[in-house]
């Protein structure tokens, strides 16, 4: 089932009433509401909008993911459930005890299908991905080459022209990447706590100050959806800003069709395939992960 994704960019008050989700707009003084079975990710952008504490348990008690803006609306922080799967304990003590040899062969298929995603994006674009076929086809375990960052290079000069750099802080549109890539890791993170998977311990990426390490791992091969949906939002309005419109569309790439083992599904549902898979591999090396590619 596709789950809601709900933006608040005005002031609303967010309550819980018989299971549902009781929205009450401060300006106008309608009344909506919302199963909370039926939501997946609620994003609060606005200042001023009000939560009760029945409604945030009611909330992660679901494994939605609540994510928080700060005062540039930019995805600053996320509610995440202490328990979200029946197995947690299990699935977990899998996660932390998986070797370094499977813990680099599950990085090694990562990079594959983010390259190969990248690929397959150029020639999306009619920018001739089959220059990434040599990276995606030689990758080493635990891409201990770097493939992935050579890749990166060319994929984005592709993509932008010779004087772009990914950068955070970089210029347009690396602030509509940025935003995206927020909303993806938040979508991560809650498909990981739903498998019964801790994103707290990752794979590859290690910084101390990072809380959802795991989620950045697996969300790598998904970057090129939110690429797609950058590149042509950059396309058609060069100089597009995160207003209510472009954000609503970055959004909308959790319910984009992907291709998942030959039949089409939300991107959304192909997060749960992908972090299922990752629990199979942790139990047993030699499963594969499951990954998207393009329509």
């Amino acid at each position: 089932m596709i789950k809601q994704t709900l933006f608040f960019s005005s002031p609303v008050s967010l309550s819980l009433k018989y299971n549902q989700m009781i929205i009450q707009f401060k300006d106008t003084k309608e009344v909506v509401s919302r199963a909370i079975e039926d939501v997946g990710v609620v994003i609060v952008e606005n200042q001023m909008v009000n939560l009760t504490i029945p409604l945030i348990n009611a909330l992660t008690g679901n494994n939605v993911a609540v994510i928080f803006c700060d005062s540039k609306f930019m995805p600053n922080s996320m509610l995440m459930p202490l328990e979200s799967n029946a197995v947690q304990q299990e699935v977990q003590r899998l996660q932390i005890e998986a070797s370094q040899p499977t813990k680099k062969r599950i990085w090694k298929e990562i990079i594959e299908y983010k390259i190969r995603n990248q690929a397959a994006l150029l020639d999306i674009l009619d920018l001739n991905g089959s220059i990434l076929k040599p990276y995606y086809s030689n990758v080493l375990s635990g891409d201990s080459d770097n493939r992935e960052g050579i890749a990166a290079k060319i994929y984005w000069q592709r993509m932008y022209g010779q004087k772009f750099k990914r950068d955070r802080n970089g210029e347009d549109p690396n602030s509509l990447l940025n935003y995206g890539y927020a909303i993806l890791r938040a979508a991560v993170a809650r498909a990981l706590l739903g498998s019964g998977l801790f994103p707290a311990f990752g794979l590859f990426h290690r910084n101390r100050y990072n809380a959802f390490p795991l989620a950045d791992d697996v969300m790598e091969p998904y970057r090129p959806f939110v690429d797609f949906a950058v590149n042509q939002l950059y396309e058609f309005t060069p100089n597009a800003s995160l207003d209510k419109d472009v954000k609503q569309t970055l959004v909308k790439v959790l319910t984009s069709d992907v291709k998942l083992k030959r039949q089409i599904r939300p991107l959304q549902i192909a997060l749960s395939a992908t972090t299922a898979s990752l629990v199979r591999a942790f139990k047993d090396n030699k499963e594969k992960i499951v990954y998207p590619t393009f329509v």
